[in-house]
């Protein structure tokens, strides 16, 4: 996990989480969903696949969009609206 950018190791996460939710009686999540939350973020924000290919390591922009492209279909409304904006 080191190597998209975070300084922390899965196991040290791991334990993190463990710790946490026990102290606050939250239901456990993986490591892993914390990854797909975040690259579901960065498509809500607006940031290209190529961009977030990047972050997560993907060696090919396919994979991002094969894993995350049901996130897409909403940005065309936005994509729409925003046109629609520009037209007189």
């Amino acid at each position: 996990m080191t190597g998209c950018g975070s300084p922390y190791t899965k196991s040290f996460l791991y334990h993190e989480m463990e710790y946490g939710c026990k102290a606050s009686g939250v239901k456990r999540i993986r490591v892993h969903d914390i990854r797909h939350s975040h690259a579901s973020l960065l498509v809500e924000m607006g940031f290209s696949p190529l961009l977030i290919a990047e972050r997560l390591g993907h060696e090919k922009v396919q994979t991002t969009m094969d894993t995350y492209s049901h996130l897409y279909p909403n940005k065309q409304v936005e994509v729409a609206r925003q046109l629609d904006g520009i037209m007189p």
